[in-house]
């Protein structure tokens, strides 16, 4: 089947996540929703927004939609393994049909998709398929509408997705629960503890003196979980990441780094993160009561008790950073002290110090160049030509003036 991954102009509302990459690409449940799609054996074509194109093309040669049926998929939707499994049988019926979540498609199977997947863009995608009068399907499915939706799929979505991936893959079960792939290190010292669910380490994943993993948990290729490390149930570690402290029911993405002292719990991190020693999050109200959230201009009720923050791609914390509960961090931006309230792209926050200011959009480039070369990843004109256009999207929700750092 030929999938046609869209996003659709609700997109905005999962920012900063979204922002700086496509809703598809959002990890949420040890994979993102490309991933659990092309694991069903799907092809793929994207439809992202025009900022987003020349990265993504990037990233290898566009699959062109072919003649024939297409199953079109929100990029928003839930990457749950399950709920892709049920539209592709339903698009294996061969009968055209829409699914509908609210006000938005979710899924839609076209006899001929490839005209509709050449020409449409995010912003008229939902209505030339609702143009389309396809006969209503009535199946459940959900999506990641705001941030904090990321973490509670998450919980949702985790365990399931996460024994289809040891199905998929030729791991081996090293001790009752614990799968590993090729290169795995784990020291006698260290704990694994699987009762309640499996623990995954994927290729090249090292395990340092003393470090504690409580299933389930994924940790992705080429990480590492430092000496004394505590690496709590539902934590979903991307690849090449450094972790140390203690991480409960969080997501972080590729290339991130959580390396020292701290907690981190009920969160999603972005790629490329740094996060100073010593830095913590809240994740529960001193009331116990259910989490609100600033989206914007609304203040949404999350119906979560636990909920940490959402840290932005590129974003770094200093030392000592305390982050308080349900607080969204943007893009590219460098946090000190209490974090109190959200935090824009690209900016210096440092509130309890009485500073906030916005950062350069070359102290961002220069930042990003420096650790791309400590991961051994060079830095492309595409990688300085997102940033500038992250920079300028942002520009009205920062309302600062640029002052740069000092390098």
């Amino acid at each position: 089947m030929h999938v046609v991954l869209f996003e659709d102009h609700h997109v905005e509302d999962l920012y900063p996540v979204s922002l700086s990459r496509p809703a598809w690409a959002v990890t949420c449940g040890v994979r993102n929703l490309r991933d659990t799609v092309t694991a069903c054996g799907c092809t793929v074509t994207t439809i992202v927004r025009p900022h987003l194109a020349r990265i993504v093309a990037s990233g290898g040669a566009p699959v062109p939609p072919p003649d024939g049926p297409a199953l079109f998929l929100n990029a928003s939707l839930v990457p749950d393994v399950r709920l892709v499994r049920r539209l592709l049988d339903l698009a294996g019926k061969g009968d055209p049909f829409m699914v509908t979540c609210g006000d938005r498609v979710a899924a839609a199977l076209l006899r001929e998709g490839a005209s509709l997947a050449e020409s449409a863009r995010p912003d008229d995608i939902a209505e030339r398929l609702l143009l389309q009068k396809l006969p209503l399907c009535e199946t459940a499915a959900a999506f990641l509408c705001y941030p904090f939706d990321i973490v509670r799929h998450h919980m949702d979505i985790f365990g399931a997705n996460l024994e289809h991936l040891i199905g998929l893959r030729p791991f081996r079960e090293i001790a009752k629960g614990v799968f590993a792939g090729e290169n795995v290190k784990v020291p006698a010292t260290a704990q694994l503890h699987a009762e309640a669910g499996p623990i995954v380490l994927d290729e090249g994943v090292v395990i340092l003196d003393f470090a504690l993993l409580v299933g389930p948990v994924y940790v992705g290729r080429h990480s590492r979980i430092i000496e004394r490390a505590t690496v709590k149930e539902m934590t979903c570690i991307g690849p090449t990441c450094k972790i140390g402290g203690e991480i409960e029911a969080s997501v972080i993405e590729g290339f991130s780094n959580k390396q020292h002292h701290g907690f981190l719990g009920h969160s999603y991190v972005g790629s490329w993160v740094n996060m100073g020693a010593g830095t913590s999050n809240s994740d529960l109200k001193n009331t116990y009561g259910s989490i609100r959230v600033q989206i914007g201009e609304k203040r949404i009720d999350s119906g979560m008790q636990f909920f940490g923050c959402v840290i932005g791609d590129h974003s770094k914390t200093a030392i000592n950073t305390s982050i308080f509960t349900g607080k969204i961090v943007g893009v590219a931006s460098m946090l000190y002290g209490f974090v109190t309230t959200n935090v824009p792209s690209f900016c210096n926050y440092a509130r309890s110090f009485g500073e906030i200011t916005g950062i350069d959009v070359e102290t961002a480039v220069e930042t990003q160049r420096r650790m791309f070369k400590r991961r051994k990843v060079e830095q492309t004109e595409l990688d300085i030509a997102l940033m500038r256009d992250l920079h300028r999207l942002t520009e009205r929700d920062r309302g600062l003036a640029a002052e740069p750092i000092s390098l």
